[in-house]
C-alpha cells in the first residue's frame, strides 16, 4: 500500500495505533521464526477495533501472538502481527465470589502474582506459566487432575473483536455458540480481549515424587495411580522402564522448599545439554543419558523420593529446559497402559519372550532409533463437566482423558534425527487408540484425519468462523493445513514457498491477500 494512504488512514481518528516494522518474531523454542509487516501492540479494545478496521481497509490478515510458547508454526505470518503483552491489566476483582475480570494479553505469572495478593489462585494450571491468558485458552491448555477440566473450563465469559471490527460479549447464557467456539479458537476467530475468570482461594500444595519400575506405576493404573491425590502427573523414561509419579495435595502446612544439591540447576543443565548435543551425533548413547541424567535428578535406586511444599503457582510448573518440538496427543484415560507398553516394545525391540513385551502394530522400524527422555503422562477429566465444552476440545467425552507428550530436545537450536521416524510410529499408535493431537504442539497427522476424529463439532465450528470472518482475515497457511475446506479466502495468507537453512530454519514466500511477503520460520 502507498505509504501516503497508509498514514492517512491511521490519522482518521485520534487512537493510538502503536505498530513497528523490522520485527522478527521467534517462537519460545526458536523452532519456527516469521518477519511480519507490521508488529502491533494495542493497549485498549478501541486499539485493537481499529487495526481490525485498518486491516480490513488494508486487507491485510492479521495474527495473535502472546509468548509463543507453541512450538509449531501456528503464529507464523508475514502479514500484521497482534500481540498483547500492553494488554494485561487485571479490571475487576469480585472477591465475594471469586470472579476476576482481566484483559487478555496478561500472561499466567502475572496474573498467578495478582490474584495472590487478593488470596485468590487458578484452580489448575499446566507445566509453564509464560503463556497469556488468551493463548493458553485458545489452544486447549491443561494440567494433570481428574478433579479438574482444561483451563478453558474455568471461564465465564469473555469478549472477542471480530473481523467487523466489533466487540462482542460472549458467555453460556449469551451468544453460547460463538462463546464456545472462542474457547479453543486457534487464533482464527478474532481476537480475545477480556476474560472473566473463575478463581478459588489460594492454596499450597505437599508434594512427593516417586522413582520407581514402571511395571509398578501399571498395576497401580486402574487402582490407586490417578485417585491418590488431587494432582497426579507421570514421567515415563522407556529405555531404563521406570517411571516418576508426582503427587500433590492441598495443605496448610508451613512451605518447604524442595532439596537442591549440587547437580541442580546450572550444573545439571549444562551437563544434560551438552550429552544431548552429543547423542545428535552418537544416537545409541541416548539410553545410557536417560539412565545417568535422571539416575542424578531422581535418584537411582527404585523408591527414591522427593518431596516439598509449595504455594500451587510454583508447585505445578515445571522447567522446560531447552528448545523442543512436541508431540502431545489426548487418548482415553483406559487406553494408557497399552500405548505406553506398545511404545516401549517398538523403542527397545522388544522380543515375545521378554515379560514387558506387547505386540506393538507399528509399520514403522525402529531398527537405530533413538529417542529423547521421558515421556511426560498427565490425566483431566471433562467428561462430567457442566460448563460449556469447546466445540475443539480433544478430550474423551465418556471418559477421563490421558495426554501422552513425546518431546525432542533442539541441543543448541539443533533438530534431533530421530524425529521424523519417532513421530511417525507415535502418532500412528495415537490415532489407533482413538487420540487426538494437541492443537498447539508439532503433530503431523492430516487434515481429513482431524475432520474424522472431530466430525460435527468440527463443522460447526468452522461454520460459526464463517460467520464472524467470512474474508479469512484471521486465518493462514495453518489453518488451512489441519481444519479448514473450500476455496481460498480474500485475507487467508498462504505459503507458497520453503527454502531450508542451517539447523532447520527456512524462508518461505508467503502471500496475504493481494500481495505478498516474505517470511522467515522453519
Amino acid at each position: 500500500m502507498d505509504p501516503a494512504i497508509f498514514a492517512r488512514l491511521i490519522a482518521e481518528d485520534n487512537i493510538p495505533f502503536r505498530a513497528t516494522k523490522n520485527h522478527v518474531q521467534s517462537t519460545w523454542a526458536r523452532t519456527f521464526h516469521s518477519s511480519p509487516e507490521l508488529f502491533i501492540q494495542p493497549q485498549s479494545i478501541t486499539e485493537v477495533e481499529k487495526v481490525i478496521n485498518l486491516a480490513r481497509k488494508c486487507r491485510r490478515r492479521i495474527t495473535t501472538v502472546g509468548s509463543g510458547h507453541s512450538p509449531s508454526d501456528l503464529t507464523c505470518t508475514s502479514s500484521w502481527l497482534v500481540n498483547l503483552d500492553n494488554f494485561n491489566k487485571i479490571l475487576h476483582f469480585d472477591q465475594e465470589n471469586r470472579v476476576v475480570t482481566m484483559q487478555s494479553g496478561i500472561r499466567l505469572y502475572a496474573l498467578s502474582a495478582e490474584l495472590d495478593r487478593y488470596g485468590l489462585a487458578m484452580p489448575n494450571l499446566g507445566s509453564i506459566n509464560h503463556q497469556s491468558i488468551a493463548g493458553a485458552i485458545s489452544t486447549g491448555t491443561h494440567g494433570s487432575t481428574l478433579r479438574h477440566g482444561i483451563v478453558s473450563s474455568s471461564i465465564i465469559s469473555l469478549k472477542i473483536t471480530l473481523a467487523n471490527g466489533k466487540t462482542k460479549n460472549c458467555s453460556a447464557d449469551e451468544n453460547p455458540e460463538l462463546f464456545r467456539a472462542a474457547l479453543i479458537s486457534l487464533g482464527a476467530l478474532g481476537i480475545i480481549t477480556e476474560i472473566t475468570f473463575q478463581a478459588v482461594p489460594a492454596f499450597a500444595l505437599s508434594w512427593k515424587q516417586v522413582v520407581d519400575t514402571d511395571l509398578k506405576m501399571f498395576n497401580a493404573w486402574n487402582k490407586e495411580l490417578w485417585t491418590q491425590s488431587e494432582f497426579v502427573r507421570v514421567w515415563w523414561f522407556p529405555y531404563t522402564r521406570r517411571a516418576v509419579v508426582w503427587t500433590a495435595d492441598k495443605t496448610e502446612e508451613t512451605p518447604k522448599p524442595p532439596k537442591g544439591s549440587y547437580y541442580d540447576g546450572w550444573l545439571g543443565y549444562q551437563v544434560y545439554h551438552n550429552l544431548l548435543y552429543l547423542a545428535q551425533f552418537v544416537p545409541k548413547t541416548l539410553p545410557w543419558i536417560e539412565w545417568f541424567v535422571f539416575g542424578m535428578q531422581y535418584g537411582f535406586a527404585n523408591g527414591s523420593t522427593t518431596s516439598a511444599i509449595q504455594p500451587s503457582r510454583d508447585a505445578l510448573l515445571m522447567n522446560c529446559l531447552y528448545s523442543q518440538f512436541v508431540n502431545e496427543w489426548a487418548i482415553p484415560l483406559s487406553k494408557g497402559p497399552e500405548a505406553l507398553r506398545r511404545l516401549s516394545s517398538w523403542l527397545n525391540r522388544l522380543p515375545p519372550d521378554d515379560p514387558d513385551y506387547m505386540p506393538h502394530g507399528i509399520p514403522f522400524s525402529a531398527e537405530k532409533l533413538y529417542v529423547h527422555a521421558p515421556v511426560e503422562v498427565r490425566v483431566t477429566d471433562s467428561s462430567k463437566s457442566k460448563t460449556p465444552r469447546p466445540y475443539l476440545e480433544p478430550t474423551s467425552t465418556d471418559e477421563p482423558t490421558l495426554y501422552l507428550n513425546a518431546t525432542l530436545y533442539r541441543p543448541y537450536n539443533s533438530d534431533p534425527p530421530c524425529m521424523e521416524r519417532y513421530y511417525q510410529g507415535f502418532e500412528y499408535l495415537m490415532k489407533e487408540l482413538g487420540g487426538r493431537p494437541h492443537w498447539a504442539k508439532n503433530f503431523q497427522t492430516t487434515g481429513k484425519e482431524i475432520d474424522t476424529m472431530y466430525g460435527k463439532d468440527l463443522e460447526e465450528w468452522r461454520d460459526i468462523r464463517t460467520e464472524h470472518d467470512p474474508e479469512g482475515m484471521f486465518v493462514g497457511d495453518w489453518h488451512r493445513r489441519y481444519i479448514l475446506h473450500g476455496p481460498r479466502l480474500a485475507l487467508e495468507e498462504v505459503e507458497v514457498e520453503r527454502t531450508n537453512f542451517r539447523k532447520g530454519v527456512s524462508c518461505p514466500r508467503i502471500i496475504a491477500g493481494d500481495d505478498i511477503f516474505l517470511a522467515l520460520h522453519p
